[in-house]
């Protein structure tokens, strides 16, 4: 496999991004991006991802996590990413405000999760349904104007079907079965328009629909997947969210592969990690590319942690795994960090997923360390659409043949880009290399 270094950029002139950030990170630990991330022809390198939605884009929790697993686990140093949430909006609502807001960030990919405000709160019809779909072809069409090359066209997700209660009239259904589908008409809206435009499309609803069946099955009506107040997702719920997304991203989920030989006493890494010590006791790693890492109990819906067995998270988007050749006993101790478990030695020559068998990781101190700063990155970037940039409209309306006006207003946005541009350094500057430690020992006859 080729290796290469990869570079981030900010495109110069008067526009948004005028500094220009180029990080080369030593080939031997960061490889080729192609080969460890399967989503270059929806993100290719340098790209910049505008995620867009209403008040559940903007908790900042799913657009947290997508942000932070592609720079941590997928290792895509090059790009850049801003959320849009805005609380209450609609695909109309969106479309009015899109050349404007985005303008500055000049996205060239962007997803969208539109419907739930959409729907009206009501059983669908084509009084719903009609408007929902002409704003989300405009909303497109807009897209495709600003010179955004790909849209990752999301569905609305769903209600929760202990905690939604909206008192309508829904015939024989309950009110979250009813608006769940009226969502699951707008998501089949979604759905067509991906197909016709040729876009990737994220099925949110039926990724949480089918979490939610699942984990209550097994935890109880009263475990919250789509929120206590039935629309905002808590934790668990954003991150069936992001999973949605990172798929439809083409995210291929092959963090890392390590192989133990212990008939030569040696270990080989692939792309992302490095072996810088094999002994008997050891073997010692240096990763670039992070496991995703979870936080919460196995039971409760505070966390992202309790909403894995019934989400194919691991599987599909967090391999992390560990292969041992030539064990000499029926099963071996692996120790990682501070955990240990025992394997046997089938399933270890097929190989395990460390991120999935280990609820503790040596990753998991820097991996919140990069989620705090794009959790912080991602506040700011709320304050600055909502509360100045978008005013920006009104503005050039009330002062446009003002030319010291426009100064003012360039200042400001000058301003609010590089403290921006700062914290989105930050973000990117916090994924460093974590040194971690396997061991494998033979369990005795």
């Amino acid at each position: 496999m080729k290796c290469v270094s990869r570079t981030g950029s900010r495109s110069s002139g008067i526009n948004f991004f005028r500094k220009t950030l180029a990080t080369v990170v030593g080939a031997a630990v960061l490889c080729s991006v192609a080969t460890a991330f399967a989503g270059d022809a929806v993100l290719p390198q340098g790209a910049r991802l505008a995620i867009v939605g209403d008040s559940i884009t903007e908790q900042k929790l799913y657009s947290k996590f997508i942000e932070t697993y592609l720079l941590a686990c997928a290792g895509r140093n090059d790009m850049h990413a801003m959320q849009f949430g805005w609380s209450g909006e609609t695909a109309g609502g969106f479309a009015a405000r899109l050349a404007n807001d985005l303008a500055a960030f000049k996205p060239t990919v962007a997803t969208t999760c539109y419907g739930m405000n959409d729907g009206g709160y009501r059983p669908f019809d084509n009084s719903v349904g009609a408007p929902y779909e002409k704003n989300m072809r405009d909303v497109l069409a807009k897209f495709a104007a600003i010179g955004v090359k790909t849209v990752v066209v999301g569905s609305p997700g769903a209600v929760d079907t202990k905690y939604y209660t909206k008192p309508l009239n829904w015939g024989d259904k309950t009110p979250a079965d009813g608006y769940n589908a009226s969502l699951k008409s707008l998501r089949d809206i979604d759905e067509k328009l991906a197909k016709e435009f040729s876009m990737p499309f994220a099925d949110v609803h039926t990724a949480l629909i089918d979490a939610m069946a699942k984990a209550k099955a097994a935890l109880g009506a009263d475990y919250a997947v789509c929120g206590r107040d039935g629309v905002h997702p808590g934790l668990n719920g954003q991150l069936v969210m992001a999973y949605a997304f990172l798929k439809a991203l083409g995210c291929d989920g092959a963090v890392g592969e390590i192989v133990v030989d212990m008939a030569s006493k040696s270990a080989t890494a692939n792309e992302g990690h490095k072996v810088v010590t094999t002994t008997p006791e050891k073997i010692e790693i240096v990763s670039s590319r992070y496991p995703f890492c979870f936080q919460g109990d196995a039971k409760t819906s505070g966390g992202t942690r309790s909403i894995l067995p019934y989400l194919p998270f691991n599987k599909d988007l967090n391999r992390l795994v560990l292969k041992v050749k030539g064990l000499p006993s029926e099963t071996a101790l692996v120790a990682w960090g501070t955990e240990k478990k025992e394997f046997a030695r089938e399933k270890l020559e097929q190989g395990i997923n460390l991120a999935a068998e280990f609820e503790k990781t040596p990753f998991d101190d820097q991996f919140n360390k990069v989620m705090q700063a794009v959790a912080d990155k991602q506040a700011f970037e709320t304050g600055m659409i909502k509360q100045v940039i978008t005013n920006f409209r009104w503005l050039n309306q009330q002062f446009k043949d003002d030319a010291q006006a426009k100064t003012a207003m360039d200042a400001l946005r000058a301003t609010l880009e590089k403290r921006w541009t700062q914290l989105d350094d930050v973000a990117h500057a916090v994924v460093v290399p974590v040194r971690h430690t396997l061991s494998v020992t033979p369990a005795l006859k």
